[in-house]
């Protein structure tokens, strides 16, 4: 009797000890969602890096882009403001993980790498590597193999997918890293680089400005990868939301059709310099 006294004591103080766990942790995942917070603040942060035509200025200065867009739309159906905070691509994770915004945004490619510091939501998009190269110093090259060579030079912003995988399928080459993709380019246009490898189109569209010096070695992207939202971990009530929210945006064909306006139309040519 005196046995089974202790036992019932003991296992009533189990349970309590996991119903105020449990209730600890619960109101501490409430307390520390994002999506209260944006509610209660009214503007939802969004870290972001400039990439053609992901994300960049039109001639006023203002942002525009795919990126921009999938924000703009996300802010609107929250009912909050946005605020797009540029970061440096290298650091921009981060700057995540001290809170100086509240998701990124910004064609971030899901990896198991970078999965270890953050969650990602389900993809909302696909991208693929490719390379714009200078006619002269590539003169002849339409292969992967032709770039894989000790004495060729490639040009890539730091801290991306585009740098892992150039170092992954051209590991024999030299890479010049650059903080911007605009250093990058420049170093092409300029002679310097055989190459610059980043995300499809931009290599196709920069290729096309310049048609008399540069062209698209490749006849295809050499990777595919799938883009995510970014946030912090542990934040399960802001996952579930994004992720109902990129669902539904499938769903109703808004991906699609301002993926088609950017990736596949030159319509907002005009409106950048």
């Amino acid at each position: 009797m005196k046995k089974g006294f202790y036992l019932l004591t003991i296992a009533m103080l189990l349970l309590g000890y996991t119903l105020a766990f449990a209730g600890e942790t619960g109101a501490k995942l409430s307390r520390e969602s994002i999506i209260e917070k944006i509610q209660k603040e009214g503007v939802i942060r969004v870290g972001m890096a400039t990439f053609v035509p992901w994300a960049m200025k039109d001639k006023q200065g203002q942002l525009i882009g795919f990126e921009i867009d999938v924000a703009r739309k996300l802010a609107q159906d929250m009912g909050v403001k946005i605020e797009f905070i540029p970061t440096a691509w290298s650091g921009i994770i981060p700057a995540l993980l001290t809170g100086k915004f509240d998701v990124i945004i910004g064609g971030m490619g899901i990896t198991p790498e970078r999965n270890l510091k953050v969650n990602f939501t389900m993809p909302y998009d696909y991208s693929g590597m490719s390379m714009v190269a200078h006619q002269n110093k590539a003169a002849g090259f339409s292969s992967i193999e032709d770039f894989n060579k000790p004495e060729v030079i490639i040009a890539v912003r730091m801290g991306t997918t585009a740098e892992q995988a150039a170092k992954k399928f051209m590991p024999l080459a030299q890479f010049k890293l650059f903080e911007n993709e605009s250093q990058a380019l420049q170093e092409l246009n300029l002679g310097r680089v055989h190459a610059v490898v980043s995300s499809a189109p931009m290599p196709a569209f920069h290729a096309l400005k310049y048609p008399d010096k540069l062209f698209v070695p490749l006849k295809e992207n050499f990777t595919q990868e799938p883009i995510g939202f970014a946030i912090q971990k542990g934040d399960f009530d802001a996952l579930n939301y994004f992720d109902n929210w990129i669902l539904n945006m499938h769903s109703q064909g808004f991906l699609k059709e301002r993926k088609a306006y950017w990736f596949e139309s030159k319509e907002w040519e005009p409106l950048v310099n």
